[in-house]
């Protein structure tokens, strides 16, 4: 009954008009008028409905939601290279079930005949948290994490990227493929898959766009490229363009999102965020929360942006060469590492916080009663014997808090350590550790079920 009313709510959106036909547009200054805003608020209107439940991976409406993906680059005209309800692929889980998820993904071809073989992916991850229930005055409701800046503001830009990509495809050398993926919440699974299982040309992909919470507003839009030297160099080229906003380059990840599976192909990318948020991964995550006019204004540089790296005659490469003049304790970057540190077999941050941090953690009593909530940023380094140091907490929340994520951090068991060039090295890390008070008077922390 619920997949028919989500059928239903996709038929009467498009039969309203919300996939507008694209239209030329003869020149920057006009690419961009008070119809995208309309166009971006329509996409997360549907994204964020009541009957998509949060859009966690395999769920039905992280189906839906790829259906109307399909449907709106398809009428964008952008070439669709996955059946209507996305290529699907399974992830096992614990207990022997079959968790099924999909990735949507379409082609928008190059002009130039030497390079339009050659393919730049602009990805943002489908799927949230999805829902769950909270206990108030003995009420059990149920609460749903709408994902409206995570990460459906990064849909809907991709969307009306693609959209203006398409109209101006003349623009291009290179092609483009514009993919939303699935299961990015269990350990970017969509972007792997589609590198490993689906994509054939994966040696073609010259570089990554990543578009992952974008609605936060201008003033905190930043791009991060793992400190590749190539990459930095084409966002200073087209920051050389008269821009509406330009993006501050971070040297730190605002968030782990799809960008790392592309990484850890050797592919270069660059991450665009307007970082984290006070509502992120809550149920206030709504629609109200955002900044069109800023998304908008930042949609026009990733048009610029886009245009500037798909045309650079030469592609971006992925530095991952050491220097040899580093002594033997150095400590190396996490993304510096040929092979990462790995906690159980794992070298995924969020995994450590859900087997080791959240299972252990402690919330101080003082804390709850107080009211203290929020994520404090914890850095650390992974020995060359695989333990645990230089704990260190890099953003506070409360000394109650940090001195608890400190404590849980040191008390890790080994890890197996990150090596450079076949040998073991030190590597620092980073993760956000979460506190949550619910309305209820419980306690939770950051990764839900």
């Amino acid at each position: 009954m619920r997949a028919k009313r989500f059928y239903t709510v996709l038929a009467l959106l498009f039969a309203a008009g919300y996939a507008a036909s694209a239209q030329y547009v003869s020149g920057y200054s006009d690419l961009y008028d008070s119809e995208t805003a309309s166009a971006l608020r329509s996409h997360i209107e549907l994204f964020t409905c009541y009957d998509f439940q949060g859009r966690k991976a395999g769920s039905d409406g992280e189906k839906a939601s790829a259906e109307y993906i399909f449907s709106t680059l398809e009428n964008y005209g952008v070439t669709m290279l996955t059946p209507k309800e996305g290529e699907q692929f399974g992830i096992a889980r614990e207990g022997g079930d079959t968790l099924q998820s999909r990735n949507v993904y379409g082609v928008v071809q190059g002009y130039d005949k030497k390079l339009s073989n050659r393919y730049i992916v602009i990805g943002a991850r489908i799927d949230n948290l999805g829902a769950d229930s909270v206990t108030v005055n003995s009420e059990v409701r149920p609460r749903i994490y709408y994902g409206a800046n995570g990460n459906a503001s990064g849909l809907a830009m991709m969307l009306e990227l693609a959209k203006q990509v398409s109209v101006n495809s003349f623009l291009f050398r290179r092609s483009i493929i514009f993919i939303a993926l699935g299961a990015s919440q269990e350990s970017y699974a969509g972007a792997w898959y589609f590198l490993n299982r689906s994509f054939s040309e994966k040696n073609n992909i010259d570089a990554m766009i990543n578009l992952d919470m974008l609605g936060s507003g201008s003033s905190s839009f930043q791009a991060y490229t793992g400190s590749n030297e190539d990459m930095n160099k084409i966002l200073a080229l087209a920051s050389e363009q008269l821009q509406p906003v330009l993006p501050a380059l971070s040297t730190t990840e605002t968030y782990p999102s799809d960008h790392r599976a592309f990484y850890g192909a050797d592919i270069p990318f660059v991450a665009f965020s307007t970082g984290r948020y006070a509502e992120h991964d809550t149920d206030r995550d709504v629609i109200d929360i955002l900044d069109f006019g800023s998304m908008e204004r930042e949609i026009e540089y990733l048009f610029n942006f886009t245009r500037t790296l798909c045309n650079v005659e030469v592609a971006p490469r992925l530095h991952k060469t050491v220097d040899n003049t580093r002594e033997d304790n150095d400590i190396y970057a996490w993304y510096d590492c040929e092979v990462k540190p790995t906690f159980l077999g794992r070298s995924d941050p969020r995994f450590f916080l859900e087997k080791w941090v959240y299972q252990y953690i402690k919330y101080p009593q003082e804390a709850v009663e107080k009211g203290i909530q929020g994520r404090v940023s914890v850095e650390f380094i992974v020995e060359k014997d695989g333990t645990i140091s230089s704990v260190e907490v890099t953003k506070s929340v409360h000394e109650l808090l940090d001195k608890e994520a400190v404590r849980v951090v040191s008390a890790s068991p080994k890890w197996k350590p990150a090596r450079v060039r076949g040998k073991v090295v030190r590597a620092s890390f980073s993760i956000p550790i979460e506190f949550r008070l619910e309305k209820s008077g419980k306690i939770s922390f950051g990764i839900k079920k």
